[in-house]
């Protein structure tokens, strides 16, 4: 029931931050239809494309503006593969940030491993997180082609 209430508050606290800022969850690929507002973050499903293979190494993107704080990945490149998505910043001052980002960090990080490409969809009430995180892995990314 606990775990209701939260998801509750949440859903409501991002519906409200987001209507009054004129901001609806979107994609985070260019040229895709809104997605809707969940109580909870959960990932939306990607479409399939063809594995790319990048070089190996370790790759820093670029630090992208979340509006509550910044996001920066590193990205883990292993036998032409991302094997890791590493969150060296995002939002984490408000205790909102750190439940909404704690779910969706995650879920982002699967998505890019499970594609094997940047090319993946965002988080359901993590729009801003979602978007910045999106940012920072395309600059990481192209470092390794």
């Amino acid at each position: 029931m606990k775990k209701l209430i939260v998801a509750i508050i949440v859903g409501c606290v991002v519906g409200l931050a987001l209507f009054s800022r004129n901001i609806h969850p979107v994609s985070i690929k260019p040229n895709s239809s809104a997605s809707s507002v969940a109580s909870s973050p959960t990932a939306t499903p990607t479409t399939s494309t063809p594995a790319q293979t990048y070089k190996d190494g370790t790759y820093t993107g670029q630090s992208a503006d979340a509006y509550y704080g910044n996001v920066q990945v590193q990205v883990v490149i292993s036998g032409g593969k991302i094997t890791d998505v590493r969150f060296l910043d995002y939002p984490h001052d408000a205790g909102t940030s750190r439940m909404i980002n704690g779910q969706a960090m995650p879920l982002l990080k699967q998505e890019v491993i499970t594609a094997q490409s940047g090319n993946v969809n965002g988080v359901s009430g993590a729009s801003a997180t979602s978007q910045a995180f999106y940012n920072s892995l395309q600059s990481a990314l192209s470092q390794a082609v």
